[in-house]
């Protein structure tokens, strides 16, 4: 049997659960110090491991002469396959966005290649005691932890150079729980259908094993998201406006604390770190290797593609985009959610007659679920159009396209986020709540004149707040969501990309974008931005990303990690260590 296998070999080699302190030291152990590791301490943890233990080539290095791994044939390979999200989610230490590995390994001959920028060593998780393993090993010789999945990562979590990294790509097991779930150490019994998937599970296959049984879950917009990482940072969708933010559709999880123990969390078990892993962040409390998730009838679903566009030269750009966004809560109230661009000049791949190459104003990419009213989209716009038409008669165009798909599935084969992988930039977001969209008219139009004055002209308004997630009833009452949600409407976000090895290009990125969305800020002072898709500068990190429960947040950190076995950034309890110009995580 397994588990009785592994208590055995841990207590030979003496990394076992009952360990929970660490090396003293102002530093985390790195490559290289003299606190490292021994290469037999390294092999009696890879044995541990039944072989488990990765020393992954960075996976540019292919590219380069000189590097033990260098092929010509597979360097093309990987350079085609770089700008995909498939490519990095399959490598043990690779992540999406290159500034996240410091550019140390690009696939570019004319480039330098090191592994400084990746982790030292990974576990190659397929079980909750493979990650126990890891942990403890961390812990004891005082090493930097890392967590990946997929690397799909705006904020560069997952990734740490010099560490140990838990790879939980292969935790993936997906199981369907029909009519009912009973929650483990507790009587009750949660009535509903629900998904046990792992925690390394990526999102497109927990759709598609959904499909087969006519259901579906909250889930996110591009198929490489995993799980883990998804719902520690509250989990938007297109379904949230109906069902609420993924975390807030968690029954249950199995994670492996800081401490090194295998925990079954729900309401009436660890209640306190049930709460902290729904919407506190990754990396920070523990490693969920098991999730159970709410699950939904599938929804036939209407695919709405709209476009209110105008001539960017036109002096009523703004009064235009403005009067459209104010309008979202309304159409999110008639059942409208999805993903939009609003844009002051914008060109367009659409070859149609009649449309001009560059516009300004309004795309969006929405859904209407299990509606049977063939006029409702129509019906919805029909105002809209008629008073843009009074405000500014024919120089308006206004465009729609409508799709039936029998289920949210077929819509999103269809739909699912294309965008590549590879590349650098920084994203900034902001919450809107109603008050902010639908008040002073002026004031949102002034920060959306600002907030698209950086490189793309533009801004993503996601419509994935709303009723759903306003009024969501997660169990145990209550989740560590940032309370901004709460009461949002719309995502809206921005980025700003930037070239490798040019710090001045990188530093104007960051410019840009706090300049950008500060007039956001200045309109929703009790406001705050979704952990996943943010600026990883905030000033006031805390209140941006977790507003009130921060403080509860903390407290469970320290409780549960005292030495900080867990560390990332920005995550909650980092205050107390930074990374050094050198790569070490050192203390403050």
């Amino acid at each position: 049997m397994l588990v009785p296998r592994f208590q055995l070999l841990l207590s030979l080699t003496g990394i076992g659960s009952g360990l929970h302190t660490s090396i003293p030291g102002t530093c985390k152990s790195y490559p290289g110090t003299p606190s490292w590791p021994s290469a037999a301490t390294w092999a009696a943890l890879n044995q541990t491991l039944d072989g488990r233990l990765l020393q992954p080539p960075p996976p540019g290095a292919v590219c380069h002469p000189g590097q033990p791994t260098y092929n010509a044939s597979q360097c093309a390979n990987v350079t085609e396959e770089w700008k995909t999200y498939d490519f990095h989610a399959a490598n043990p230490i690779s992540v999406m966005w290159d500034k996240f590995d410091n550019f140390t390994c690009l696939p570019e001959q004319n480039t330098t290649c090191s592994p400084a920028g990746y982790p030292a060593y990974v576990v190659n998780a397929s079980c909750a005691e493979h990650v126990k393993i890891g942990i403890d090993f961390a812990r004891k010789y005082n090493i930097r932890l890392n967590v990946k999945n997929t690397g799909h990562d705006y904020l560069g979590r997952s990734n740490s150079p010099g560490s140990l990294s838990i790879w939980t790509h292969h935790l993936n097991k997906i199981t369907y729980n029909e009519g009912q779930f009973k929650l483990q150490g507790s009587g009750k019994v949660i009535s509903g259908n629900s998904f046990t998937v792992g925690g390394g599970s990526q999102m497109y296959d927990i759709y598609a094993a959904a499909d087969k049984h006519n259901q579906t879950i909250v889930g996110g917009g591009a198929k490489s998201v995993g799980v883990g990482g998804y719902i520690t940072g509250g989990g938007h969708s297109i379904l949230a406006p109906r069902h609420g933010l993924a975390a807030d559709n968690v029954w249950e999880m199995e994670i492996v604390t800081p401490g090194g123990d295998i925990l079954t969390v729900n309401e009436d078990r660890h209640p306190d770190l049930f709460w902290a892993m729904r919407g506190g962040g990754g990396s920070t409390f523990g490693i969920i290797t098991s999730a159970t998730l709410k699950s939904y009838p599938s929804p036939k679903v209407t695919g709405v593609t709209i476009m209110i566009i105008t001539d960017p030269k036109e002096s009523f750009v703004f009064d235009l985009i403005t009067y459209i966004v104010s309008q979202m809560p309304s159409l999110m109230k008639q059942g409208f959610s999805g993903y939009n661009i609003i844009t002051k000049d914008m060109e367009i791949p659409i070859q149609e007659p009649g449309i001009p190459d560059r516009v300004a104003g309004f795309m969006g990419k929405c859904i209407l679920q299990d509606v049977d009213d063939p006029e409702a989209v129509s019906k919805a716009f029909h105002p809209i159009n008629e008073t843009i038409q009074k405000r500014w008669p024919n120089r308006v165009q206004f465009y729609t396209t409508l799709e039936q798909y029998d289920s949210f599935l077929a819509w999103f084969d269809k739909n699912y986020d294309t965008n590549q992988a590879g590349g650098s930039l920084y994203l900034v977001s902001r919450l809107l709540d109603g008050e902010v969209l639908t008040g002073n008219t002026e004031a949102l139009k002034n920060a959306l004149q600002v907030g698209m004055s950086g490189s793309s002209r533009s801004m993503e308004a996601f419509m994935v707040g709303g009723k759903g997630v306003q009024e969501a009833t997660p169990r145990g009452g209550s989740n560590a969501v940032n309370p901004a949600w709460r009461t949002a409407y719309v995502h809206a976000l921005n980025g700003e990309p930037f070239g490798p090895f040019n710090k001045s290009e990188e530093q104007r990125a960051k410019e840009i974008l706090e300049r950008e969305f500060q007039p956001l800020r200045d309109l929703t002072p009790r406001g705050g931005a979704y952990i996943n898709e943010a600026f990883p500068f905030e000033k006031d990190w805390q209140q941006t990303f977790w507003g009130s429960n921060y403080a509860k947040l903390l407290k469970i950190k320290r409780r549960v990690d005292p030495t900080d076995v867990f560390w990332c950034s920005p995550c909650v309890g980092n205050e107390r260590w930074q990374v050094r110009q050198d790569g070490r995580l050192c203390k403050i």
